[in-house]
């Protein structure tokens, strides 16, 4: 499988737990950061955010030095929600296990979204079909 590039694309909620209703929200604006570069600086320095951001490869995430609480929905392989937490400015996040993503909204974007473990999302680059990189 190929790497995920830095760039733009959408957020979708596809599937839901056994016993809920249909499909969630439309697409949400979506920033990839997939370079150690962008991973690291992540939300720091921003008054907010438009939309999410997802974190890739990534396990775990702390609030240090940001300005505003936020919402983060652990992601496994295929993009099924394992846990979503929201944070307040200066917490360190406990890291989860089976996460290979992590996407990030400003707080209480997550429940509004239908966002919650058991879900399964698509994340989709710009250009690309469901749950895979950008081109090379």
């Amino acid at each position: 499988m190929r790497k995920w590039r830095d760039g733009d694309g959408t957020l979708t909620v596809v599937g839901r737990e056994a016993g809920a209703p249909g499909p969630g929200v439309r697409g949400v604006p979506l920033r990839i950061a997939a370079s150690y570069r962008a991973r690291t600086r992540g939300l720091l320095g921003r008054d907010g955010i438009d939309g999410a951001l997802m974190l890739t490869p990534c396990g775990s995430v702390h609030t240090f030095r940001m300005r505003f609480a936020i919402d983060v929905a652990y992601l496994d392989r295929k993009f099924t929600v394992l846990a979503v937490r929201t944070m307040k400015p200066g917490r360190l996040g406990l890291p989860r296990l089976r996460a290979r993503h992590v996407v990030e909204a400003e707080a209480g974007a997550m429940e509004r979204w239908g966002v919650r473990p058991g879900v399964r999302v698509e994340l989709r680059a710009v250009g690309t079909s469901w749950g895979r990189p950008g081109p090379p």
